[in-house]
């Protein structure tokens, strides 16, 4: 068995998801892992992770408009605002959705569902520069 590691940088354009799927398979296919478990953690506590749908856009929509909906910003009881009005909600909405993923890799590729895509899930209004670490462990 054998480690490989990656630093994923990406930079989010603004608030809401945005897929990266495209990335982690360019991994997989540099490392030449065959059989294996894919570990991907953001390291930052107001974006997150997750796997959905990644063929029809209104499945993101729809998403980003829950949590819009559910986590709204400018709540008054919200005391956490130093960095802004998404602060808090940035921090609630990271801590609702994961911060890491774990993917098996069967035959060289990810074993993700037909529709399914891997997402950061930017909580902050701004863009930002994310760093998702990625460690896919090679059991071929």
């Amino acid at each position: 068995m054998k480690w490989h590691k990656a630093t994923l940088q990406i930079r989010t354009p603004s608030k809401g998801l945005h897929e990266i799927t495209p990335y982690v398979r360019q991994e997989i296919q540099n490392f030449g892992v065959r059989e294996g478990m894919c570990t991907l953690f953001i390291q930052h506590t107001s974006a997150s992770l997750l796997i959905s749908e990644s063929w029809d856009p209104s499945a993101r929509a729809d998403l980003e408009t829950y949590m819009e909906r559910n986590v709204p910003e400018g709540e008054q009881w919200y005391t956490h605002t130093l960095e802004g009005a998404d602060d808090a909600t940035s921090h609630i909405r990271a801590m609702l959705t994961d911060v890491s993923l774990q993917i098996p890799v069967d035959n060289g590729e990810l074993s993700l569902g037909q529709w399914q895509g891997i997402y950061i899930f930017e909580h902050r209004a701004h863009s930002y520069q994310r760093r998702v670490l990625m460690r896919v462990l090679d059991v071929d």
